[in-house]
């Protein structure tokens, strides 16, 4: 690689780096082009020249949050042999990696509907169905063997993740009532019922 390519990947990684940082410390209010240049001191300009935008640095911090997210979460569905276990994996390894990446799930979840994921829908969107073909393609074949209930794709997506993200999401704000361990105990089950085959 080019020593010019190197110094430019090494500028996107502290811009992205100093991104999750200042967003964990100030949160939404605080998460500014101002306070990112300031706190990486990367100048307006590299971050306009390798991002396009603010919203663009936010979304692409999005992206690998949600990449950083779903590699734990698809390994583990992925190397379960039944659409139970696949259930009892997901919630698991989604809900571990919340607890051990705060930062990194809080951001996920509190961008659902911010402005620079509307601003970069499309590359989100395709970066988000890259990483959930490979479940997607396990649950077919689980639908297809009879384990799983023929419904919408969309209908499996939100049963499925629907329950374990809010969870997480309530957790991380600090309004779930109940801990993660039980959380990981009782939901794989109830999700399973409502997946099941009849």
């Amino acid at each position: 690689m080019a020593p010019k390519q190197q110094r430019g990947e090494a500028t996107v990684d502290l811009l992205l780096d100093t991104a999750l940082r200042v967003y964990a410390a100030s949160g939404r209010q605080g998460f500014t082009v101002n306070a990112v240049t300031a706190a990486s001191g990367v100048s307006f300009g590299s971050l306009y020249h390798h991002f396009g935008s603010f919203d663009g640095l936010a979304a692409a911090l999005y992206i690998r949050c949600q990449d950083q997210l779903c590699d734990p979460v698809v390994a583990a569905v992925t190397r379960s042999r039944t659409a139970r276990t696949g259930v009892q994996a997901f919630v698991k390894a989604y809900l571990d990696f919340t607890r051990e990446h705060r930062d990194v799930a809080t951001f996920v979840h509190a961008s659902a509907y911010s402005r620079y994921l509307t601003a970069h829908a499309k590359e989100v969107a395709a970066a988000k169905e890259a990483k959930f073909a490979a479940i997607a393609s396990w649950m077919y074949a689980r639908v297809a063997a009879g384990e799983v209930a023929v419904l919408p794709d969309q209908m499996i997506e939100v049963l499925l993740v629907g329950p374990v993200a809010e969870t997480a999401h309530r957790w991380l704000a600090g309004t779930y009532e109940g801990d993660l361990d039980e959380a990981i105990r009782v939901l794989p089950d109830r999700i399973w019922r409502s997946l099941r085959a009849d």
